[in-house]
């Protein structure tokens, strides 16, 4: 198994009585990451999965006194996927609140929806973390530097998801059903998204200048949206880690605010016109 980097700071983090908030994209690891942790603390431990309906019912709109009843004697919690609940912030909040003692550990693939339903309630009362596909670093650790300097060119084309490194030979279907899947799953469900037909035009647009600074008027004219639209859109896209953003490099800090700042996708290592002729 390939260790994480991000486990030793949430170790760091743990039994401080805060809740520990742990987000990232679909498909990096995030589970995998929790149930590590969980099952090398040494200590009982409860697994809740709120991709379960039942699961989502028992914590909605929870008692403390319930809470207690579920808890019972474990000092560490685990709840998955938890932005599917209602109201999780308010749960979490009533759990560190009322049971300092127990660590809270909950994931969540979209950082929008968690987010929008922990930040009031959870102020002053979490710590977030965030989950990215596998690093250079944590591949040396599995394998040799050397090993993966060889891989670099590939790395470079197809990333880093766990899945990808698991399925050598296969890295292209697995990115397109990653992509079709998973990573737009979150975006288009959010209810915002009034013009879903442009999400793809604004995607191919961005793809088509990977790595190159981006104008939002540029693009608005290419895709046939005004700027609001493509800012909020690739906003929401940020948020949901289809995409990130970089801030252009000046030695004048100046420079860098006025100057366009540059997009990449956390799915492919290039764009996808490289993915497709690969």
């Amino acid at each position: 198994m390939i260790k994480r980097l991000l486990a030793l700071s949430i170790k760091a983090r743990m039994f401080g009585g805060k809740v520990i908030i742990l987000t990232g994209p679909r498909q990096v690891g995030k589970t995998t990451l929790a149930r590590e942790l969980a099952e090398n603390s040494g200590l009982a431990f409860k697994w809740f999965n709120a991709d379960e309906p039942d699961v989502r019912a028992v914590f909605a709109d929870i008692t403390s006194t319930r809470m207690r009843e579920l808890f019972g004697t474990s000092k560490l919690i685990v709840i998955d996927e938890a932005q599917r609940i209602y109201n999780i912030g308010l749960a979490l909040k009533l759990a560190v609140d009322n049971f300092p003692e127990i660590q809270i550990l909950a994931t969540g693939s979209s950082s929008l929806e968690l987010a929008g339903g922990i930040n009031e309630p959870l102020t002053g009362r979490k710590w977030e973390f965030s989950l990215f596909p596998l690093s250079f670093a944590e591949m040396s650790g599995s394998k040799t530097s050397m090993e993966e300097q060889r891989l670099l060119e590939q790395r470079l084309i197809y990333g880093y998801y766990p899945d990808v490194i698991n399925h050598p030979g296969n890295e292209k279907n697995i990115l397109v059903a990653l992509v079709n899947s998973y990573l737009y799953k979150d975006f288009l469900s959010f209810g915002q998204v009034r013009k879903p037909a442009l999400v793809e035009k604004l995607l191919q647009a961005l793809a088509f200048q990977m790595g190159s600074e981006v104008s939002y008027n540029e693009i608005s004219q290419l895709i046939g949206a005004d700027n609001e639209t493509v800012e909020r859109y690739i906003n929401l896209l940020e948020k949901v880690y289809v995409i990130f953003t970089l801030s252009a490099f000046s030695r004048n800090l100046r420079n860098e605010i006025k100057r366009n700042r540059k997009i990449y996708s956390h799915v492919y290592g290039c764009s996808r016109r490289e993915l497709q002729r690969a």
